[in-house]
C-alpha cells in the first residue's frame, strides 16, 4: 500500500480504462435492436477495438521510450477521451465500431505503459506492482458493466458518454499527480518487440496468452445475448464477474502460487477453465446457471491474469516496456478473434457451441504451456509479496484456517 502518488495515479486510471472494456457488454442486444445491427455486428465493437490494440501494443514501447511514459499516457487518455465521446454521438453502427478502432489506439498507449510504469515506479519487487495492476483491471472490469448497465438503461450511448467523463477526469489526475517525463531509459528500437518473439519463453507466453484470451473474451462479448436480461440485469452479472476476478487477483494468485509452482498454477487454472466453459455450454438455455458459472468464471479469470502476467515479466531478461509491448500485442489479438468467430458459430449452428469452441482454445493453451514449460524456469521463483506475508501472518494466528 506504500506506492508512490504516481503509481496510484496510474493505477487508479487503469481501472477507468478497463472499464471501458466491460462497458459495452450490457449494452450489446440494445444496440442490436435499435440500430439493426446483427450479433456479428456488435461483435465487431469488440473486435474493431481489440485489433487495433493489439497492433499498436507493438510500438507502445518505441514510443514511450521517446516521448516519455507521462506523455504516452496522456496522449492514449486523450485519445479515448474524444473516441468514447465520438462513438456516443454516432448513430449508425458503422460508425460506433470506426471509433472503437480509435478507441484500441488510445487504450494500447496507455494499458501497455501503465503496466511498465507501475512495476517502473513502485516500490517493493514486481510481484506486488502486478498484483496492484491486476486489481485495477478486475476492479475496472466489475465496475465497468455496472455503469454500462446503469447508464444503458437510460439509453446505449449514455456508457459511451459516461465512460469520456471517467478519462477526463484520469487525464486530469494524472496530470497533476504524475511528475517528470518518466523517460530515462534508453530509447527502443521500433522493431524491438518483434525480436523479442525470437525468445522462446516469450513466444511461449505470448501463444499461450492468445489462446486463453480467445476463452476469456468468449465469456465478456458474448454471454449477455444467451442471459436474455435487461441492460441493467447483465450488468450485475458482470459486476459479479468482475468482483470475483478482482479478488482472486489480488488474494487468490498469491495464496496458490506461494504453494505451487506457477506454471502449475496456470496449468490446472487453465484446464479448470476449459471445464467451466463447457459447462457453459451445457446450461446455455438456463440463465440462473449462467449466472453462477460466470461468477466461478470470474474467479478462475483473475488467477490467471495475474500470474500469466507474473511469469511474463519475469520468464526473459528482456526490458520489461519490450516484453509488454510483444506480449500485449500477441494477447489483445486472440481476444479480437473471439467475439466474430462465436457470434458466426451462433448463428450458424447453436448458442452453446461458441463456449465449447472457447474451451478447446483454453485447453489448447494448456497444452501449450505443460508441453514447454521447461523454458519457463527463470519464472518460477517467487519472492513473497506484501499480500503473501499479509496472508501467513493470518495463518499464524489461525484466520487462515477458518
Amino acid at each position: 500500500m506504500k506506492q508512490p502518488k504516481a503509481v496510484w495515479a496510474v493505477a487508479f486510471t487503469s481501472m477507468i480504462a478497463f472499464m471501458g472494456i466491460g462497458l459495452v457488454s450490457p449494452i450489446l442486444p440494445a444496440i442490436t435492436e435499435e440500430l439493426g445491427a446483427t450479433t456479428t455486428q456488435t461483435s465487431l465493437l469488440f473486435t474493431s477495438y481489440l485489433v487495433i490494440t493489439g497492433v499498436a501494443m507493438f510500438f507502445t514501447s518505441f514510443i514511450s521510450s521517446r516521448i516519455g511514459a507521462r506523455k504516452t499516457l496522456m496522449i492514449g487518455l486523450a485519445i479515448i477521451v474524444v473516441s468514447s465521446f465520438g462513438a456516443g454521438a454516432s448513430g449508425s453502427i458503422e460508425g460506433i465500431i470506426a471509433f472503437r478502432a480509435v478507441w484500441g489506439l488510445g487504450n494500447a498507449m496507455f494499458i501497455s505503459t501503465a503496466l511498465s510504469t507501475i512495476i517502473s515506479e513502485s516500490t517493493g519487487n514486481p510481484s506486488a506492482a502486478i498484483i496492484l495492476y491486476e486489481a485495477a483491471l478486475g476492479l475496472g472490469l466489475a465496475i465497468g458493466p455496472l455503469v454500462g448497465g446503469l447508464l444503458g438503461s437510460v439509453a446505449w450511448q449514455a456508457p459511451f458518454f459516461g465512460t469520456s467523463v471517467l478519462m477526463t477526469l484520469g487525464f486530469i489526475l494524472l496530470a497533476t499527480m504524475m511528475r517528470g517525463s518518466g523517460a530515462g531509459n534508453e530509447p527502443t528500437h521500433i522493431g524491438a518487440p518483434f525480436k523479442a518473439l525470437a525468445n522462446p519463453a516469450l513466444l511461449v507466453m505470448a501463444l499461450v496468452a492468445f489462446f486463453y484470451n480467445v476463452g476469456f473474451f468468449v465469456i465478456m462479448s458474448f454471454t449477455a445475448y444467451p442471459l436474455h436480461f435487461t441492460a441493467m440485469g447483465i450488468g450485475l452479472v458482470f459486476t459479479g464477474w468482475g468482483v470475483g476476478l478482482a479478488l482472486t487477483s489480488v488474494f487468490g494468485a498469491p495464496l496458490l502460487t506461494r504453494r505451487f509452482k506457477r506454471t502449475t498454477v496456470l496449468i490446472g487454472t487453465l484446464a479448470l477453465l476449459s471445464l467451466t466453459m463447457v459447462a457453459f455450454a451445457l446450461l446455455v438455455d438456463s440463465p440462473r446457471a449462467l449466472v453462477v458459472m460466470m461468477v466461478v468464471a470470474g474467479l478462475e479469470l483473475g488467477i490467471m491474469n495475474t500470474v500469466l502476467t507474473e511469469v511474463v515479466m519475469e520468464a526473459t531478461d528482456l526490458p520489461r516496456s519490450v516484453a509488454s509491448s510483444s506480449y500485449s500485442g500477441i494477447r489483445f489479438l486472440g481476444g479480437a478473434v473471439a467475439p466474430p468467430v462465436a457470434a458466426a458459430l451462433a448463428a450458424a449452428f447453436t448458442m452453446a457451441i461458441p463456449y465449447f469452441m472457447g474451451a478447446a482454445s483454453v485447453l489448447l493453451a494448456a497444452a501449450l504451456l505443460f508441453s514447454f514449460k521447461h523454458l519457463l524456469s527463470h519464472a518460477e521463483r517467487h519472492e513473497a509479496t506484501p499480500v503473501d506475508e499479509a496472508l501467513l501472518e493470518a495463518e499464524a494466528i489461525g484466520v487462515g484456517d477458518s
